[in-house]
Order: structure tokens, then C-alpha cells, then sequence
């Protein structure tokens, strides 16, 4: 499982260094293979190999007819693209994946169990700020028997 956040540097080719403490795991989970895509919160998300096949099939077994279902596999794996770890620990983020997500500098790299998220560090801020002032959370975490989990 990935977790935790770590501030990490996009170089001028759109390289970004994989933080030390998940290289790693991600060389036994995927021998560094790793997929790419959009998300509709305007960020980016980082899957290993074998957990973006298992998420492609489900796209897959989508309804064909269905314009919501081929929206949805235009998106994520339209957008999808195969990135490798190098030498260095780096992967090469395409320039229209940085353009969707406004990636330029700071990147947020958030580990969310099987996959990360990449953020603009400022829109990740922003984004944590507004959870923090969400009433809708509370409620949701009542609504799903989180009320009673003691953090």
C-alpha cells in the first residue's frame, strides 16, 4: 500500500524523481512499469502496472452502447499512457498529461493504496483546505459507519 505525501520537483523535460521510500516496492509490484492517466479532478493518477490492468478490464467489461460507459474508457484509458522508472528513479510525465493537471514545478506525489495522485503542489493545498471545511464529509463518513472510527 502507498500512502503519505511527498513534495517532489518536475524537471524542465517533465522528468519527476519516484520518492525514495516507494521505488522499492514499485520494482517488486511492476519491475517499475507503470500507467499514467487523467483524472476528473484535474489531477494525475499513477497505477503499477498490474493494478491499472485489473482496473482496464473493468473498463473493458463496460457496456459498449452505453455513452456514459465510453466516456468514462475515453477518459481513463484513452488518456492512459505506460511510463518506466529510469536509471535514476525518474518517469517522464507526457506534456499533455502536465498541461491537464497544470503540473510546472512542485508536485504533491500522494500515495492513495494501490496508485498515487500527482497534484500541482498549490492545487493540492487548496484541495486538502476545502476537505477540511467540507460538511459533506462528515456526513458521509455517518452515512458509510465511519462516525465511530477513533483517529
Amino acid at each position: 500500500m502507498f500512502r503519505g505525501v511527498s513534495i517532489v520537483n518536475l524537471d524542465a523535460k517533465g522528468r519527476l524523481a519516484i520518492p525514495a521510500k516507494h521505488r522499492e516496492r514499485l520494482q517488486e509490484t511492476c519491475g517499475s512499469h507503470l500507467v499514467i492517466t487523467v483524472d476528473r479532478d484535474r489531477c494525475l493518477l499513477l497505477y503499477p502496472e498490474p493494478e491499472w490492468e485489473i482496473i482496464e478490464r473493468k473498463f473493458a467489461a463496460l457496456p459498449a452502447l452505453d455513452p456514459t460507459a465510453r466516456s468514462l474508457q475515453r477518459l481513463y484509458v484513452g488518456n492512459a499512457q505506460d511510463v518506466d522508472v529510469d536509471a535514476q528513479g525518474r518517469i517522464l510525465i507526457p506534456q499533455y498529461l502536465r498541461d491537464f493537471a497544470t503540473l510546472d514545478k512542485r508536485v504533491a506525489f500522494v500515495g492513495q493504496g494501490i496508485k498515487f495522485e500527482l497534484w500541482d503542489e498549490d492545487a493540492w493545498t487548496s484541495r486538502n483546505e476545502a476537505a477540511l471545511n467540507d460538511a459533506a464529509i462528515g456526513d458521509l463518513a455517518q452515512a458509510n459507519g465511519l462516525g465511530s472510527l477513533t483517529l
